[in-house]
């Protein structure tokens, strides 16, 4: 299968989460990101609508990009069940939340298995890393990455243990667009994922050269700015709940930013995706 354009996010979609992904998937939708996060995300629901998808709608297993993730303790609600015994050794740990999320999304396998984020410390991140590791040794998992990694450094300690494939940031106005990370994925062929893509960016959005690109394609500033970013080797998520925006957001892989040059130069230099 080949690696997405674009992901459609479950985060905080709480019990409409099986409809979400149902109808983001009917819209066209071939990518679903996760977690094993209960505080979040609710892994059982997207399973459950895969499983719709293939009995209703002959949409299979394998024609889904599927990604999850191993959330450390510090990022879990210990009020809710947890996806693992965290008095057990981080590998354990990782192992035990990978099989409760295969069963949770009724699948034997992943297309993506990140950490959601590093671990308080560097030991112990290289250990849930490793373990990452072996469960793509084995087959169980196609791809490897991590969330949150915000400093190139860390991702440099990751790959001396085994090359990083996904990474999953923000990358909005607040971080200025993630720009020495982006830029490190982007020279050593990572996936880079952005979250808070269009949310944590209003003033661009308002961007002349975004806003002229919009009228002259006949399209809204939010696809341009997907469309920019996925030109420039960035796969954004989308998390909307209405159907409307769900197909504007597949529909952003069919803009052709063709004779372009000016106002596409003055967005990437804003936001670095000229680097």
């Amino acid at each position: 299968m080949s690696l997405p354009q674009i992901l459609y996010g479950t985060a905080w979609k709480k019990e409409r989460t099986s409809a979400l992904v149902v109808e983001a998937v009917l819209q066209g939708f071939r990518a679903i990101d996760t977690a094993g996060q209960p505080k979040h995300y609710n892994e059982e629901f997207v399973g459950a609508a895969l499983q719709i998808l293939q009995d209703q709608h002959g949409i299979k297993r394998e024609d889904i990009w599927l990604q999850t993730k191993f959330t450390s303790i510090n990022g879990q609600d210990t009020t809710k069940p947890l996806p693992y015994d965290p008095t057990q050794p981080i590998p354990n740990q990782v192992q035990t939340s990978f099989s409760d999320s295969l069963k949770n999304l009724r699948t034997t396998y992943l297309d993506s298995y990140i950490l959601h984020s590093p671990l308080p410390t560097r030991d112990g991140t290289l250990e849930a890393w490793r373990t990452l590791g072996k469960l793509q040794d084995e087959g169980h998992v196609r791809r490897i990455g991590v969330s949150n990694p915000y400093d190139v450094g860390t991702l440099e300690a990751l790959a001396k243990e085994r090359p990083v494939q996904v990474v999953q940031n923000r990358w909005y106005e607040g971080n200025q667009w993630d720009k020495e990370v982006c830029a490190y994925c982007k020279r050593n062929g990572m996936m880079y994922q952005s979250f808070w893509t269009l949310t944590g960016s209003p003033r661009l959005l308002t961007h002349p050269s975004l806003n002229a690109l919009a009228q002259r394609h006949h399209k809204t500033p939010e696809q341009i700015l997907f469309r920019l970013a996925q030109t420039r080797g960035v796969v954004p998520l989308a998390g909307s709940t209405d159907r409307g925006r769900m197909r504007d957001g597949v529909e952003t892989e069919q803009i052709e930013l063709v004779n372009e040059e000016e106002e596409v130069q003055k967005l990437t230099s804003v936001t670095g995706l000229d680097a």
